[in-house]
């Protein structure tokens, strides 16, 4: 069973990758440990309520542009496989969601119940075997996974803890009790919210501050959907927002948990707190287990995640590359690459990638008139519709190439693909991302006090904090000048004297003397 591309995991990041290989005709197979698609999502989120938005009218006709709101949906041909036909919920249930990933996977070469116990490589290429031990022979690998186990934390005693993987979820279960939540991620205060009306007091512990994804923009870090659970605090309801360490838990004879607790705010000793029921809802990690010595990947954050290249590609293994949330740790808490509305673009150039290096297809490009104005008028349109460049900011931008007498305009590269070399050399190129400004994680954008840079204010708009395009030129790969587009409060970036006039100077400058 030889093939070109094995696809580990048939979740939305192999069903992605596996729909462009088979409109290209290319030999792949994926392998799903699961007797359906999607499998991930039967069990999580726990209490089964997705925080991917799902926004069914947008007020536009333009399919791009209504992506920007559509979270869930994969890039596929057929318009009818669009998440927004299955559930009209802004967040919608978990069910939902498998009932689509099952109608994408419908005519894509998927193996169920196929669980990949090792992987290993030699010269000729991967092998990868089964439960039944069947082997599977692979010129390349491609880990979509997922990051499939629960992050334990090394704390003495958390063994002793509930699991957010495996709790039961009942709330009554939790009635008059003391519970503490170990975790201030959406999947702790998810849990936390969902068990206000039972327990008598509940705290959620963690080291950090909680960090609001409607401040970080951020959205793995907490969604207003689950902040609920902050109000019970700061009104006094019993309940309680815990900043530090939990350095031990110990069972107490009596029942429940004695835990050993060092407050990060203050100076006194380890304060020791009791509670009928712990939750480690801690986060999740890539499973690395089933690599034997010749194909294990790199780790890196905690080893939680695969060390990769900008190509998706393992750094210490050639041939096995990443798809899907695991591909996070190239923008780790800073973009969308950890989600389906991120990873979707991130899994499309990792084909683009693959076609380029194995099936000598060059990056989809297509000719510019070499001209100020057609380059920025060109810019200016993609960043007013594209909703890769929306979603994945200051990760994933359009280029424009001009070489001699020609320009190219290519869409949708990894920038740190092309900082590496990866479309070839370039005597004058233009990167154009959507970005927020360096301080928009700290800028409370509801304090009308803090000044902030107006709209439309193209003089000033390298100040902006708000989701704004960026230009940045470079001359023989060498960052050379850098335009800031005035920000819009309802995105257009389509005003002749504020957005198209300073940009086509600006490309005027730059190609100057070219």
């Amino acid at each position: 069973m030889a093939y070109d591309y094995l696809i580990i995991g048939a979740g939305p990041a192999g069903l992605q990758l596996a729909a462009l290989l088979e409109r290209d005709g290319r030999d792949y197979a994926v392998l799903e440990r699961g007797s359906g698609a999607g499998t991930f999502f039967t069990r999580y989120p726990r209490h089964r309520k997705l925080i991917s938005i799902n926004k069914v009218h947008t007020g536009s006709a333009d399919p791009e542009r209504r992506m920007r709101m559509d979270w869930n949906s994969l890039l596929l041909d057929d318009p009818e496989l669009l998440f927004t036909r299955y559930s009209p919920r802004y967040f919608p249930d978990a069910d939902d969601i498998v009932r689509y990933f099952q109608d994408v996977a419908d005519g894509l070469a998927v193996h169920y119940d196929i669980d990949v116990t090792r992987i290993s490589r030699d010269e000729s290429g991967f092998t990868v075997l089964d439960q039944n031990g069947k082997t599977w022979q692979a010129a390349h690998v491609v880990m979509a996974t997922g990051v499939s186990q629960l992050y334990v934390p090394p704390i003495p005693g958390i063994e002793h803890a509930e699991r957010y993987d495996t709790f039961d979820t009942d709330p009554s279960s939790f009635t008059g009790q003391r519970v503490l939540v170990i975790g201030k991620g959406n999947s702790g205060f998810e849990t936390a919210d969902a068990l206000v009306e039972h327990a008598a007091v509940i705290h959620v512990a963690g080291p950090h501050s909680v960090k609001l994804a409607w401040q970080t923009h951020y959205v793995g870090h907490l969604r207003a959907v689950n902040n609920n659970f902050l109000d019970t605090y700061q009104l006094k309801s019993e309940n309680a927002v815990i900043d530090g360490t939990v350095e031990r838990i110990e069972p107490r004879p009596e029942g429940g948990f004695r835990i050993q607790f060092r407050y990060a705010r203050t100076v006194e000793k380890l304060r020791e707190l009791e509670y009928d029921r712990i939750i480690a809802c801690t986060g999740f990690r890539f499973d690395a287990s089933i690599f034997d010595g010749s194909a294990r990947p790199e780790l890196i954050i905690k080893d939680r995640f695969p060390h990769l290249t900008s190509a998706f590609e393992s750094t210490n293994v050639p041939g096995l590359y990443f798809a899907g949330t695991i591909t996070q740790s190239r923008d780790f808490k800073k973009s969308t690459s950890g989600f389906i509305h991120g990873f979707r673009y991130g899994a499309r150039a990792l084909h683009r990638v693959l076609n380029a290096r194995h099936h000598d297809t060059p990056w989809p490009a297509k000719e510019l008139e070499l001209s100020p104005e057609a380059i920025s008028d060109a810019l200016i349109a993609r960043v007013n519709t594209s909703s890769c460049l929306w979603q994945q900011f200051a990760v994933i931008g359009d280029v424009v190439t001009v070489d001699g007498e020609n320009a190219r305009y290519e869409e949708e590269v990894p920038v740190s693909y092309v900082a590496d070399g990866g479309l070839g050399p370039g005597e004058h190129r233009f990167v154009a991302t959507l970005e927020y400004g360096p301080d928009h994680d700290t800028v409370d954008p509801f304090d009308i006090t803090v000044p902030r840079v107006a709209e439309n204010d193209a003089v000033n708009a390298a100040d902006a904090s708000y989701l704004h395009p960026v230009v940045r030129y470079y001359r023989h790969g060498v960052l050379a000048a850098t335009h800031h587009l005035a920000e819009n409060l309802e995105n257009d970036w389509d005003l002749p004297d504020v957005h198209h006039q300073p940009l086509g100077a600006f490309v005027k400058e730059c190609l100057a003397g070219a």
